[in-house]
């Protein structure tokens, strides 16, 4: 079972080039936005994460298909889960809509680092609250 998280966001003309439509690297600004709001969900904030396991989660690869322009005003919903999880890094993938019609389709690594930005193991409390949610394709 995969939880869903949902943030929604409007397109304001910040996020368009000349013709009105988003242009393409803000997709990752979205993407992040809900990425860090799903995150909250589990009771983690980056500035937690920071303070209290004195790490950071970085992007280490991600994979996007855009399929449909999203233009100026645009009422535009982000679904994100996690698809799985290892010891040191874990697997989200988003998927942005308007309405019924899927936007973007995209596949975000992400790896828990120290200060140095060596890999290290997810932080117990972190993972506990993952797993419940994605036992069947932790990989240890």
């Amino acid at each position: 079972m995969h939880k869903n998280f949902y943030y929604k966001l409007k397109v304001y003309y910040e996020d368009t080039d000349a013709g009105g439509i988003v242009y393409y690297a803000n997709y990752l600004k979205f993407l992040e936005r809900a990425r860090t709001e799903a995150l909250l969900t589990f009771g983690f904030s980056n500035i937690k994460i920071k303070n209290e396991f004195d790490c950071h989660i970085v992007v280490k690869s991600c994979n996007i298909e855009y399929i449909k322009s999203a233009v100026l005003e645009d009422k535009l919903n982000i679904r994100s889960f996690v698809k799985s999880v290892t010891k040191t890094s874990f697997t989200m993938n988003q998927i942005i809509t308007r309405n019924e019609d899927v936007i973007l389709e995209a596949k975000i690594h992400l790896v828990f680092v120290n200060k140095k930005g060596k890999p290290i193991k997810v932080p117990d409390p972190i993972f506990k609250n993952f797993k419940p949610y994605f036992c069947e394709s932790i990989k240890i």
